[in-house]
């Protein structure tokens, strides 16, 4: 065994045979090896020491133990968890697994579930000799996001099918699946165990289920709402507060970025025991806006609420007792002023990078934040704003690699848009669409939303845009920025990155694969309906990322229009929207077939079964 085979043994549990106990290691080795293996030891001290792999994690949500000793991180970017030791303040031990980490749950004091979205599974890992150990693995497929946990249960949100999965935990089964709206991202329990709450970010609102029926109760409404973040509970249990986005339909020039007319950012509640309106108050202080606002926790004594600002980089904290939620009618469109004006009722506590998921300590004082860009667990003091630091590990000395990180922090960085008010992920949700058509002013028009356009496979689908009158990428890149953000323009190695980013995103497999990662037989047929000339789909969705990269009229076309036409979108990952066509007026892929792009009207003149229609789906949705 060579140097870097032992210290990838080392450092992550990823075979069987293979394992790593404490801070001096005992290793557990095929008997071939072990006189080599010793020998290595007994020559570099730091191959027996946890020595981490140098690489970007992307930490994005963390759990910490009912003790406080340590806490665990999901690293999105390396698909791994990292152990950290907080008393000392050192990363102990770090667990490979498949996928990409999406979300965490601490089971007692010394277990945890994560699930990873491209995986479609959840696995429960448990912490032994300060080592993390995966125990088992469950698949639940479609994509799974949040996840919350009683003693006896899990509940995982799947994004790709709008359910939620039940999982038993004593016998790490899959109990069930029940239907809960588009986009189940994020997730929330009652502290009675008896309802559910869940952010549909599809669907702009709030479900409430009943866990035992696996019931909607109830759905509340978030008008214009997008990307919504966690889901917190209050210790009463009568209230769910969360942060989301809102999106308004005007256009786009600087006097309606600075009312917030276009993007802005609110905290809201909603009650766990019925049905009522939510409060809410406005996040945006004038000429500082607030951006993508994501994780959210409530201190013990209950006296303070903390929000982290990732496209501002940043920790929002305020007083919980007084804070001036509003119902209907508001809340207003900035801050209220009340608020402003005092820094025991509301500060900001600048953190650098993208903080994302969060833990208040017992001490109602000690926050500690999983900060996605610049791999560190921080520990924040929120009555001071002292942050100390904790290091994940060594990043990547490779250049390409730092160029795509780069190019990430540009995407998420809301300081590159008019008075910080939103960045590019604000519309390109991971990279994707996101629940409502948008008016980017990129067509030159006002009040012609359209639905906001993927970006992976972007670079091979030329021309952009919609109406595809964009021929040059960087040059579509500098728009947005000085259009559709009214920012400063960006210089050309910031364009360089952004697009090496944008190049480096991915699609996993379809979770509407089998298993085997095999068409159904269902996907089968729709395959050579898809394909038929009478059917006529594959004409214009042509090719490895389904577009001819031409205009087309298919009638769809409004007045207001500037331009002529639509160019053909790539179907790569279409199960991943949620609005469909230009203008979003479809909201499923059926719909799409059955109404405005008819085999009969625009294709080959073939008039489909309604199973050959659900056939025609179930490929669209493996693709």
């Amino acid at each position: 065994m060579d140097l870097e085979s032992l210290q990838q043994n080392v450092r992550f549990q990823t075979s069987a045979g293979t394992s790593i106990a404490g801070r001096q290691r005992t290793l557990r080795l095929p008997r071939a090896a072990g006189l080599v293996v010793l020998a290595m030891i007994w020559a570099s001290s730091q191959v027996a020491a946890f020595e981490p792999v140098a690489q970007y994690r992307g930490p994005i949500d963390l759990v910490v133990a009912t003790d406080e000793s340590w806490a665990v991180t999901a690293n999105q970017l390396s698909g791994t968890l990292s152990l950290v030791n907080l008393g000392e303040e050192r990363v102990d031990h770090e667990l490979q697994l498949p996928g990409r980490p999406s979300a965490l749950a601490r089971l007692g004091n010394q277990e945890l579930l994560v699930t990873s979205r491209d995986a479609g599974r959840v696995f429960r890992v448990r912490i032994a000799d300060n080592e993390l150990v995966l125990q088992a693995e469950l698949h639940v497929g479609f994509e799974p996001l949040g996840i919350a946990v009683d003693s006896e249960r899990a509940f995982v949100g799947l994004q790709a099918t709008g359910e939620v999965a039940e999982l038993d935990l004593p016998t790490n089964q899959l109990r069930r699946r029940f239907a809960v709206g588009r986009w189940p991202r994020t997730l929330a329990l009652s502290p009675n165990g008896e309802r559910l709450a869940i952010g549909l970010s599809g669907d702009s609102s709030i479900a409430v289920a009943d866990t035992e029926t696996g019931e909607v109760l109830y759905e509340e409404p978030i008008s214009g709402g997008i990307n919504i973040g966690q889901l917190q509970p209050s210790a009463d249990g009568q209230h769910v507060y969360f942060p989301w986005m809102v999106y308004r339909t005007n256009p786009i020039n600087p006097r309606n970025i600075r009312r917030g007319w276009i993007l802005a950012s609110r905290v809201a509640r909603i009650r766990f025991d019925g049905p009522e309106y939510r409060e809410a108050i406005s996040l945006d202080v004038p000429g500082l806006a607030v951006a993508d606002p994501y994780g959210i926790a409530i201190t013990p004594d209950e006296q303070r609420l903390i929000v982290t600002s990732s496209g501002t980089h940043e920790l929002l904290v305020y007083r919980l007792p007084d804070l001036p939620l509003v119902g209907a009618g508001g809340p207003g469109d900035l801050i209220d002023e009340a608020l402003r004006r005092d820094p025991d009722r509301f500060r900001r506590i600048e953190l650098g990078g993208r903080p994302l998921g969060m833990h208040a300590a017992q001490d109602s004082r000690t926050v500690w934040v999983a900060n996605h860009l610049l791999d560190r667990l921080q520990i924040v003091d929120i009555r001071s704003g002292h942050v100390r630091n904790i290091s994940l590990g060594p990043v990547t000395e490779d250049e390409h690699a730092q160029l795509v990180h780069r190019g990430m922090e540009i995407f998420h960085d809301a300081r590159r848009s008019l008075d910080q008010w939103y960045s590019c992920h604000s519309c390109h949700l991971d990279g994707g669409s996101n629940a409502r058509p948008m008016d980017t002013w990129n067509d030159g028009t006002d009040l012609t939303p359209k639905t906001v356009l993927p970006l992976v496979g972007s670079l091979q689908t030329a021309p952009w845009t919609w109406h595809g009158w964009q021929e040059d990428f960087q040059s579509s890149l500098q728009n947005s920025f000085v259009s559709t953000m009214q920012g400063d323009p960006a210089s050309p190695a910031d364009l360089a990155a952004l697009q090496a980013y944008i190049a480096s995103l991915r699609l996993p497999n379809s979770p509407f694969l089998t298993t085997e990662g095999q068409l159904t037989d269902a996907a089968e047929r729709g395959r050579s309906l898809f394909h038929d000339q009478q059917v006529g789909c594959g004409d214009c969705h042509a090719g490895t990322h389904f577009s001819d990269g031409l205009v087309h009229d298919v009638g769809l076309g409004g007045e207001s229009d500037k331009y002529d036409g639509y160019n053909t979108p790539s179907l790569a990952g279409v199960h991943r929207k949620v609005r469909f066509l230009h203008d979003g007026r479809a909201k499923s892929l059926r719909d799409v077939l059955i109404k405005w792009h008819r085999a009969d009207e625009i294709g080959g003149g073939a008039e489909l079964s309604e199973s050959e229609i659900a056939d025609l789906v179930a490929y669209l949705k493996s693709l």
